[in-house]
């Protein structure tokens, strides 16, 4: 396309792309990964079973997850059943002293639970923590009548 000039030239236009709305959608894309990021990485979803006395977890340990499902993960690494025992074991450190989360989901079975727990303490490891969650007190004091 071409322009005159007031002079009474021709011209043509310029033909480059702008690309300041294409900077601005990039950065909007960039915002949007660097928040959604960890919340893809937050974990396995399980629903721990629910109990009246719970630790707060206060230290760093490795944590044994089994999910509804029945798969297990360390750490939130899928790992076969076959091959926790040995990775537990060489993830360092005397395994006496050793102490490690395990999640699991309310509906697995006691099967399948106490085969990773068989594992855990072919490792060597004896400290087994296991995870649960806070029952809801308030529920029960409504359903007493108080």
């Amino acid at each position: 396309m071409a322009f005159s000039s007031s002079s009474g030239a021709t011209r043509t236009s310029l033909a480059e792309i702008n690309i300041t709305p294409l900077v601005d959608v990039v950065l909007v894309l960039l915002v949007i990964f660097m928040i959604t990021e960890p919340v893809l990485q937050s974990g396995i979803e399980v629903n721990v079973p629910k109990t009246r006395t719970v630790k707060q977890i206060t230290e760093q340990r490795m944590v044994v997850t089994i999910d509804r499902d029945q798969q297990i993960f360390l750490n939130d690494q899928p790992i076969n059943i076959h091959d926790l025992a040995a990775k537990l074991h060489a993830s360092g450190g005397d395994p006496a002293h050793k102490s490690i989360y395990l999640r699991s989901d309310e509906r697995v079975p006691f099967g399948a639970f106490a085969t990773v727990m068989d594992a855990v303490k072919q490792a060597g490891i004896t400290n087994v923590s296991i995870v649960t969650q806070p029952l809801d007190t308030k529920g029960i004091a409504g359903n007493r009548g108080d």
